[in-house]
């Protein structure tokens, strides 16, 4: 096969790929929540086989163990996140009052300093409205999730799909990588079993890593918030540590909701409020220098930037399933560049020769 027609062949099979996930985007949630679970789970599995158990007996061991500790964490910190996110949501308009009295007491005179007085209430008179209108679409959006019946169904969808068919798959997860591995073209099959392989530790290095990184940080800033006070520091700081497989994301979005709430709160208490900002500077240490280094490393190889562009860009095409999906795909993408990369500098391409046919092999310099 010549490399026009390999290249029209994996380009036909990306396009199809991309298409599946568009039309179908608003079921696949449950199955892929499934596939990364049974991604996830296999290995314990398999040690489990090693150690003298059954494959059905640890599949269900494994399974059964996840959902109890799923369930057990839902029922207990579920009715406070929700109670905390609609007294949130309530309070926003009173927290945003607060906020435009105290930029215009301390502000105000430094803008008339510097001539700007007229503009400070054209600004003030902006975010206000822009404030209104986020805090009416935040409650319309959460009201909706709540109410819906579309949300009730998919996460019904969720609790009842997603650990049957991360049962099958994973019982049967051995059986479907060898039939697959059997379809691989037996010229270039080397080459993409040691493909795979980076791929698989990339990917499962980063999202076992990350996942803890963002179950510590976010208990870390959820308590510490809760120890200081904080209204809403319980929310704010479980929505830290989720946002937080975003690069900076997390902790800025944790960061500028917790300083805001705290301004509002604690005003004109200076030490509270550095308090809050003390917590999240200490959150970013820990992950910068104990967390990320322990257990995360070098396990994606992908610049941050790239990362959350492939978030951004999987998430506005496919929806939540896209933002599932795109820290695998970028994983993917990163090994095949670097592979391609490989395969260019050791190329006639980049060295500038040229290889003649007869005798064959023979270079010849330019």
């Amino acid at each position: 096969m010549t490399l026009q027609r390999q290249l029209g062949f994996w380009g036909f099979c990306l396009g199809a790929f991309a298409l599946f996930l568009y039309l179908f985007s608003s079921v696949l949630l449950p199955f892929i929540a499934a596939l990364i679970l049974a991604y996830l789970l296999d290995p314990v599995v398999d040690r489990l086989e090693k150690l003298g158990m059954g494959r059905l007996a640890a599949t269900c061991l494994m399974l059964g163990v996840f959902v109890l500790i799923f369930v057990v964490m839902l029922l207990a910190a579920a009715p406070l996140l929700i109670n905390q996110l609609s007294a949130l949501i309530a309070k926003m308009p009173d927290y945003l009052a607060r906020l435009q009295t105290l930029v215009t007491e301390h502000g105000e005179p430094l803008f008339e300093r510097f001539g700007g007085a007229g503009r400070l209430k054209e600004m003030q008179g902006q975010l206000a409205a822009g404030a209104g209108e986020g805090a009416k679409w935040l409650g319309g959006l959460v009201t909706s999730l709540l109410s819906g019946g579309q949300a009730i169904l998919g996460v019904i969808s969720l609790l009842v799909i997603t650990p049957v068919v991360a049962f099958y798959m994973i019982l049967d997860w051995d059986r479907m990588i060898a039939r697959l591995d059997s379809w691989l073209p037996l010229a270039h099959r080397d080459t993409i079993r040691e493909l795979v392989s980076e791929m698989d530790r990339s990917v499962a290095g980063f999202l076992r890593g990350q996942a803890t990184i963002c179950l510590l940080l976010g208990l870390f800033y959820a308590i510490g918030l809760s120890l200081v006070g904080l209204h809403f520091g319980f929310l704010i700081g479980i929505l830290s540590g989720i946002i937080n497989f975003i690069p900076y994301v997390g902790s800025l979005t944790g960061l500028v909701l917790g300083v805001g709430v705290a301004l509002a709160q604690f005003w004109p208490d200076w030490a509270m409020v550095a308090g809050v900002v003390g917590i999240f500077a200490a959150g970013q240490f820990i992950e910068g220098n104990i967390l990320q280094p322990k257990l995360l490393g070098n396990a994606l190889g992908l610049h941050p930037v790239w990362l959350m562009f492939a978030l951004l860009a999987a998430g506005s095409l496919f929806g939540f399933v896209g933002v599932m999906l795109a820290v695998p795909l970028a994983a993917v993408i990163g090994v095949l560049v670097r592979f391609a990369l490989r395969q260019y500098l050791v190329s006639p391409l980049f060295h500038g020769y040229r290889v003649k046919a007869d005798p064959p092999g023979e270079v010849i310099d330019p």
